[in-house]
């Protein structure tokens, strides 16, 4: 990429755009990533299996990855604006019944309807993004976006997780809500509409729209990344707080300091990760964070018993990985689609992200089991096996997604 990176200054409204997109993207993510924390003590105070908490977990990605699909065809008809408003406040909806549900089948029912809702967000924030940032700085605004996870993990898992000990596991929802809401309002307010994309767009109906950008073969390496880039995480995640807690003894009042360190660490590599992406190139800094997930994950995944400063610095070197992977990826997919199809292409993107994500969770669940409610998870390595094999794979795709969108940018610039 070229170098105009270093020089090229956001506008003050540019600013406000990175703030509130990655404000929104904070609330949603911490949705979707308290429920794994507080596994430990749901299962119980439930008195569900491993299995069917998998399901709980799959249910919001798999009903999300549902949802996209028959959102895409319609996302390059409207004012993305609008489309991010109307999605999200349902999101907060779902998130305010998972917040009083009294049951399983409440709350897989809450999960179900909240995954319609939230896993559009994602794909319409990032067509926002690709409308709105020149490639040559994307990285850095996916820096900056990035940071709404390591937020997550520094104030709304800790805060979650204190406050599903200190009262029960409905207390993070009614949080969530509570930061959404007047987040929804600043959006409503503030953002300008993005409606460049409607003067470029064909005129094709909805279902055509949506096979033609699904079937488009330059955007199918695309799809088989995401589809490869989901597999590996979902399946780690939502058991790695019972991991934690029967494999490796860390008390449950001891998650809350792990990803707060972790998050806090993570706050400060998201901008510079970004700006790696932009000048060191984005394919080679997901090369880098492959090699350190997949050696971190193999570590992690056969861990036994150890101090926390143990699991903190492992935890550490993971998410520098994962953040690295995630920026340079999202970056460097992002210039795959034509403007006319962005907004068709990212929600078919998330899609299949939710559906293989929710796929791979339940097969994790299938694959780890739990003898007792207090016993160590068995087969929780044979997961690690499996995401350091979709890594490898993504590593391949990725290269010739790298080379395909340079080449694509070399044609415009000519």
């Amino acid at each position: 990429m070229d170098n105009n990176y270093k020089t090229a200054a956001f506008t003050s409204y540019e600013k406000f755009v990175i703030a509130i997109l990655s404000l929104l993207q904070f609330t949603v993510i911490v949705d979707f990533m308290v429920l794994s924390p507080l596994g430990a003590m749901l299962m119980p105070s439930m008195g569900i299996s491993t299995s069917r908490f998998g399901l709980v977990v799959s249910a919001y990605a798999i009903s999300a990855g549902v949802s996209g699909l028959m959102a895409a065809g319609f996302a390059d008809r409207f004012d993305r604006k609008k489309m991010l408003l109307f999605f999200y406040a349902g999101f907060v909806l779902g998130t305010l019944f998972c917040g009083i549900a009294n049951s399983y089948a409440f709350l897989l029912a809450a999960r179900i309807f909240t995954g319609i809702f939230g896993g559009v967000i994602g794909s319409i924030s990032f067509a926002i993004i690709a409308d709105s940032f020149r490639m040559e700085v994307r990285g850095r605004v996916m820096g900056f976006v990035q940071m709404a996870f390591s937020a997550s993990q520094v104030l709304g898992i800790p805060i979650g997780l204190y406050l599903a000990t200190r009262f029960d596991w409905h207390a993070p929802f009614l949080m969530i809500v509570t930061v959404s809401v007047p987040v929804g309002i600043v959006i409503l307010l503030k953002l300008k509409p993005v409606t460049g994309h409607l003067h470029a767009r064909q005129d094709k109906k909805a279902f055509v729209h949506l096979w033609h950008t699904a079937s488009n073969p330059f955007y199918l390496r695309g799809f088989m990344a995401t589809m490869l880039l989901a597999t590996g995480g979902f399946m780690i995640m939502p058991f790695s707080s019972a991991f934690l807690v029967n494999n490796i003894l860390i008390p449950e009042t001891g998650l809350s300091m792990i990803f707060f360190i972790t998050g806090l660490f993570s706050i400060f590599t998201g901008p510079l990760l970004g700006r790696l992406s932009d000048s060191f190139g984005k394919f080679r800094l997901f090369v880098f964070g492959s090699i350190l997930s997949m050696v971190t994950v193999f570590v992690y995944t056969n861990l036994g018993p150890n101090p926390i400063w143990v699991i903190i610095l492992t935890n550490t070197v993971l998410w520098v990985g994962i953040s690295s992977r995630m920026i340079s990826s999202s970056a460097l997919t992002s210039g795959v689609p034509d403007m006319m199809d962005r907004g068709a292409y990212m929600g078919i993107n998330s899609s299949i992200q939710h559906v293989s994500g929710g796929i791979a969770s339940f097969v994790a669940g299938l694959i780890v089991y739990q003898p007792t409610k207090t016993a160590p998870l068995q087969h929780y390595d044979i997961v690690g096996y499996v995401t350091i094999c979709t890594m490898m794979i993504t590593m391949v795709m990725m290269y010739f997604i790298d080379r395909q969108v340079s080449e694509k940018l070399r044609v415009a610039s000519a």
